[in-house]
């Protein structure tokens, strides 16, 4: 049976949601024009006033924002609140430009919480459970995110965050450990690390787990509820709109469902801003409707997905989003065709190659190259060269039905690439364009 962490929100008829987000949208806009200059002046080149909003039927009258605004304007110009009433800040992991720097009051912190507390609940959590939070704490939000969801659900929470695999994993097993919440790329590898130690999915105490903050493929999943025995929910969210817990996965595990009441989604054509029908793939873009210290409207999450509005078998009536497909800015073009690293690894993963592996791409003699790197498992490697070209053909050919293109692979020894204990650094892009 679902349970739900906050029903008479969580399956609210769309009336109401879309009354909450009526009402909260024409505040918001003119606590934006009254206390942001930034965005006001953005608004006043585009010839909009808060008088010309008086519903979301009327959101797509705002200019959007984009990470370069929020360079442009740290560390303090997209700040609606006074420092004073502000009681923290959460910086994204980004390593180009200057940092996205998000602040919040302690009322923005306790909704974060709630959504956060919605995800574990959506995933089976109640008091009884514990709660290991393997995120990273600190500026990145995973680990604050999840750590305050647990608490409003009355979980014993382990504060682990990354690293330190054998402690992870002692944590689990002496305090039955029943939820885990980190990245895809660690799971399996706590997973991996679990199978050598010679743990059956049966002996592992752990029922869900919680994995965001990079894209991971269905097969992935798959691997990682095979290998330890669990139940696998992503979860969304972005430092500029608070962090974890902008959407999440139900049991159904067919998308996430967006905080409806706290952030309003919109669908648009990355290259010509255009608004998109519901059903319809493109740019994901978010206005925050409750948020105090750091409100962003149209705000481009540069992520390519699809909503849908297909009643939920979990009873949940907010909309869903589909795990993100890729990015609008830095899907690799090679050879001018798209290409998603989440297409690479549903090939490898269908291939039965574990999900370490790695992108690189180059240009030689003005020519794209791609290059990718796949660790062998320890039952698969060998050092019969013709078993391994044979092998290594095998994956050419179809990662050229996946992508229309010819990629290079090659097949490496079991633990040469570099585990990843935060978020896996899958792609390596040497060409200077």
């Amino acid at each position: 049976m679902e349970r739900y962490y906050q029903p008479e929100i969580e399956t609210a008829p769309y009336e109401q949601i879309k009354a909450w987000q009526d009402e909260r949208l024409v505040k918001q806009v003119q606590n934006v024009w009254d206390n942001v200059p930034y965005y006001r002046k953005k608004m006043e080149e585009k010839g909009v006033t808060p008088a010309d909003i008086k519903s979301t039927a009327d959101l797509h009258k705002l200019p959007f924002l984009s990470k370069d605004d929020l360079r442009k304007a740290y560390p303090y110009g997209l700040m609606a609140r006074p420092l004073s009433d502000c009681v923290r800040i959460q910086s994204t992991s980004g390593t180009t430009g200057k940092r996205v720097v998000a602040f919040y009051t302690q009322h923005d912190i306790d909704l974060w919480d709630e959504c956060c507390a919605r995800a574990i609940v959506a995933a089976g959590g109640t008091k009884d459970d514990v709660c290991q939070v393997s995120y990273g704490y600190g500026l990145f939000t995973g680990g604050p995110g999840l750590n305050g969801g647990s608490h409003k659900v009355g979980c014993l929470t382990i504060p682990t965050s990354s690293g330190n695999t054998e402690r992870q994993i002692m944590f689990i097993m002496d305090l039955s450990a029943t939820i885990l919440c980190c990245t895809p790329s660690y799971a399996a590898y706590i997973g991996e690390t679990m199978k050598e130690m010679g743990l059956t999915p049966d002996q592992i105490p752990l029922k869900a787990g919680i994995f965001g903050a990079e894209a991971w493929s269905e097969e992935m999943r798959q691997d990682i509820q095979n290998t330890l025995g669990i139940k696998a929910y992503d979860i969304y969210g972005l430092t500029e709109l608070s962090g974890p817990g902008v959407s999440f996965e139900c049991s159904e595990q067919t998308g996430m469902h967006i905080n409806e009441d706290h952030f309003i989604a919109e669908i648009i054509d990355p290259k010509t801003g255009e608004v998109l029908p519901e059903g319809a793939t493109g740019e994901l873009v978010f206005t925050s409707i409750t948020k105090e210290a750091f409100p962003l409207l149209r705000y481009r999450t540069r992520d390519i997905c699809t909503l849908t509005r297909k009643p939920c078998s979990c009873g949940r009536t907010h909309v869903k989003m589909t795990k993100p497909q890729g990015r609008s800015d830095d899907m690799l073009i090679i050879r001018g065709v798209n290409v998603f690293p989440s297409q690479i690894e549903t090939v490898l993963l269908n291939n039965g190659y574990p999900a370490n592996y790695q992108i690189i791409v180059d240009r030689v003699n003005h020519t794209d190259t791609l290059d990718v790197q796949v660790e062998m498992t320890s039952e698969m490697f060998t050092d019969n060269l013709g078993e391994i070209e044979a092998r290594q053909k095998k994956l050419v050919d179809a990662l050229r039905s996946m992508l229309g293109l010819t990629a290079k692979v090659t097949l490496v020894a079991p633990k040469s690439i570099v585990r990843s204990e935060g978020k896996a650094v899958r792609v390596i892009d040497k060409r200077k364009i």
